[in-house]
């Protein structure tokens, strides 16, 4: 049953508003004004989920003086250097390349995907559904294909970001620029806050989670065998691909979009697009980069309302994870997706939005 459908039932006990404490809205219905009253706050949904770390923290303040020195980290500026040359490389070969071996690059590039978006976020990085241990075992394999960190260090970034968003506890702090928050974070020392705070986070839903775990524990081979050799051996094995081809296409060129999908969400929602739900936040409202990131481009909502399975109001557009999460329910593989009643959702525009809502 589509996920719409069930949305006036699942979340009759976990629909959240989005401040601490009691938000009254007035909504116009008819053309009479009337009194929306949302009784539940963060941190009821929150724990409901068993954890509040993905929610901003009104509380923290920046240390006061000079900013601590930049402080490079070469190794992963030459090994991303490389990495994009040899895609650079690649896209010459896509003429050269079998039918087949263009279709295998894609797969991989949305099963890689779904191991970040429905996987180490959605899932591990907020509690936004639950999932059987045949998809997350799914999901940890699609997750190690995508390399982008074991799942356990994805999550305490990604709960750190949301925690202390646009600050300097934030891994990627779109304030520091848009080279820096999609790939120049990788390239440097993490400033102290995002280590102390970080450090902080309660994280043992993830430890107490033993395919995490063993992933974290067996992770550079696996990295190894599913985004490297795996989709490299496929192609020339079973179609007789060229190996070079085999190796810089579904390897190379897919790993290489996969991390630049993953990094817009960082940079380019956090700068480019609208704020309909909430205006005194950074991140946007961006379309295209949906379309990149199976669906994380609906980032001013996402921001807003965390703990969204959805991470986004308007179901399957634009949001392939959404479509599969909610196919994973129907098999019976995923469950208790948490959403935001519409009610909840016109509140929080009308009451902090920028009002593009308004023109669609």
């Amino acid at each position: 049953m589509p996920a719409h459908l069930l949305q006036e039932e699942e979340f009759s006990s976990t629909s959240s508003t989005t401040a601490v404490g009691t938000v009254t809205s007035r909504v116009t219905r008819n053309g009479n004004a009337v009194v929306e009253k949302n009784l539940l706050n963060h941190e009821d949904l929150a724990g409901d989920r068993g954890m509040i770390d993905d929610l901003f923290d009104e509380t923290y303040r920046e240390k006061e003086g000079p900013k601590p020195p930049l402080r490079y980290v070469w190794r992963n500026i030459i090994l991303m250097s490389l990495l994009h040359l040899g895609a650079i490389f690649a896209l010459t070969l896509i003429p050269s390349a079998k039918i087949q071996t263009l279709a295998w690059a894609v797969l991989c590039f949305l099963l890689s995907a779904l191991g970040i978006t429905a996987g180490s976020h959605r899932l591990w990085s907020h509690r936004s559904y639950k999932a059987t241990l045949p998809l997350r075992i799914f999901l940890t394999i699609a997750n190690s294909m995508a390399f982008q960190n074991d799942i356990y260090e994805w999550v305490r970034d990604h709960r750190v970001h949301h925690k202390f968003s646009e600050t300097d506890a934030d891994p990627h702090n779109a304030m520091r620029g848009f080279f820096f928050s999609h790939i120049g974070w990788l390239l440097v020392r993490k400033h102290p806050d995002v280590i102390e705070k970080g450090q902080k986070l309660d994280l043992s839903d993830i430890k107490a989670d033993k395919v995490v775990m063993f992933q974290r524990r067996y992770y550079k081979p696996s990295v190894v065998l599913l985004c490297f050799t795996l989709p490299t051996v496929v192609p020339w094995y079973f179609w007789d691909e060229s190996i070079v081809i085999s190796f810089f296409i579904p390897a190379i060129l897919r790993y290489t979009i996969g991390l630049n999908a993953t990094w817009l969400v960082n940079s380019a929602a956090h700068m480019f697009g609208n704020r309909p739900y909430d205006q005194n936040i950074n991140p946007r409202e961006n379309p295209l980069v949906s379309l990149g990131a199976l669906g994380e481009g609906f980032h001013n909502y996402h921001h807003t309302f965390p703990y969204d399975y959805s991470t986004s109001e308007f179901g399957w557009r634009f949001n392939l994870t959404t479509a599969f999460i909610d196919l994973m329910c129907l098999l019976g593989l995923a469950s208790d997706r948490k959403k935001v009643s519409k009610e909840v959702i016109l509140a929080r525009k009308m009451r902090t939005g920028d009002g593009s809502h308004k023109s669609g």
